[in-house]
């Protein structure tokens, strides 16, 4: 059977889940806002807009047969929610944890960051070196699934350029590290396409990604 794993999509690094999860969850609100009607039972409704959808699962880690302290594979977890300086948050300009990946099998993976963890110790060998932990772990969609259009009818006498459609949930830096492979790309973006505001994206709104001269 295929392993589950998480990636850290800002390095590439792959950790493998070493029990596959019982089970998942997904969870998705809506936000409506209610506006009162003179003379009526019912309030208006308006539709405000769509949250990220959140993940949530639990990890089982044992290294009792091998011997090996169960922290070693865990920590790399928790690494997935430090702050590292070297990432820039788009509206703060403060270091950011890096955006994560959970696949399972080739049929789909959740783009993500990671909003929660809590771990337990269950097992431990007589110097006190636990060896069995369960992770329970929160994700939050970072991405709205969907493919996006490869060629804009704009540049089409120009190899390589693309137009991209902006989707609920879009931000700038994701878009750029999706595109270049490096969040701090959204510069450049911002930059080619003159927005004024580009930490206000519409959905529906065209960007065009321009090749790295």
């Amino acid at each position: 059977m295929e392993k589950a794993k998480l990636k850290n999509l800002d390095t590439n690094e792959e950790i493998p889940c070493l029990f596959n999860p019982n089970e998942y969850t997904f969870s998705k609100r809506n936000t409506w806002t209610s506006k009162m009607v003179k003379g009526q039972n019912v309030p208006s409704l308006e539709f405000s807009g769509g949250d990220s959808i959140t993940l949530k699962m639990q990890l089982f880690f044992d290294t009792y047969a091998t011997g090996g302290d169960v922290r070693t594979t865990t920590n790399k977890i928790w690494k997935l929610m430090n702050i590292n300086p070297d990432l820039t948050d788009m509206n703060s300009n403060q270091g950011r944890p890096p955006m994560v990946e959970f696949q399972w099998g080739a049929t789909w993976s959740f783009n993500a960051v990671i909003t929660s963890i809590s771990q337990k110790f269950t097992l431990f060998r007589d110097n006190g070196i636990p060896v069995r932990a369960t992770l329970d772990v929160d994700f939050l969609q970072a991405k709205e699934e969907g493919k996006y259009p490869g060629q804009n009818p704009t540049t089409v006498g120009n190899p390589g350029y693309k137009q991209r459609t902006i989707r609920e949930g879009d931000t700038i830096d994701w878009i750029a590290f999706e595109e270049y492979g490096d969040s701090a790309m959204w510069r450049f973006i911002a930059d080619n396409n003159n927005l004024d505001n580009p930490m206000k994206l519409k959905p529906g709104q065209m960007l065009a990604i321009v090749p790295i001269p």
